[in-house]
């Protein structure tokens, strides 16, 4: 169960560790997928709006439903900051939902992106949806068709012990904080991007 079942998923150590490195975007407008957890958490105040995209119709707080890879889901350049964490290996036409997004954020918003690198594969709900895992080359490169290359930065986070501990459902609270630390690229837990679309655009 990723960890859930034992504390906190060794991957989120890093999704939460990156979002609190770049707080200061989440800010304006900002939408979240599947709930608003992180936008309140790392937003705060800044936050004047936030919004909510979601799959499932039944989702009753979710203000925006439908597929990501549909270009009209999101209005265009309409959000400061979105936040996308944990999800984009979930959309099959990854290069139709790097396009959308790159159309909804403002000139000057940005993109926080994380993606699951090595990672067991959900056995519940979202197994039948999930088609990739990635590799920092990939997440670079996806980005890069829509957003300017040097208004693209890309990070790996984890290492072998990180990775080994994830996939054997260790949860972070069993873990020393030195040992995930350790960053290897050659062994991305999650692979976590910060992307602004270009004034102009």
């Amino acid at each position: 169960m990723f960890g859930f079942d034992r504390g906190t998923p060794v991957d989120r150590y890093y999704v939460e560790r990156f979002l609190a490195e770049n707080f200061q975007n989440i800010r304006g407008r900002v939408l979240e997928i599947g709930d608003n957890v992180y936008t309140q958490r790392f937003g705060g105040d800044r936050v004047e709006r936030s919004d909510i995209l979601h799959v499932d119709a039944t989702n009753s707080r979710a203000t925006f439903i439908g597929d990501l890879a549909r270009l009209d889901v999101l209005p265009p350049a309409a959000f400061d900051c979105i936040v996308l964490t944990q999800t984009l290996h979930l959309v099959f036409d990854m290069h139709a939902a790097i396009a959308t997004l790159h159309h909804a954020l403002k000139p000057g918003g940005v993109l926080l992106l994380t993606t699951p690198g090595i990672s067991p594969v959900d056995r519940g709900e979202w197994g039948k949806n999930w088609f990739w895992s990635l590799t920092g080359a990939a997440v670079r490169s996806l980005l890069e068709e829509q957003f300017q290359p040097d208004h693209v930065a890309v990070e790996a986070h984890g290492n072998v012990f990180a990775a080994t501990a994830f996939l054997y459902g260790l949860a972070l609270e069993e873990l020393e904080r030195s040992d995930l630390d350790v960053s290897d690229a050659a062994f991305p837990v999650i692979v976590a991007a910060r992307a602004m679309k270009a004034e102009g655009f």
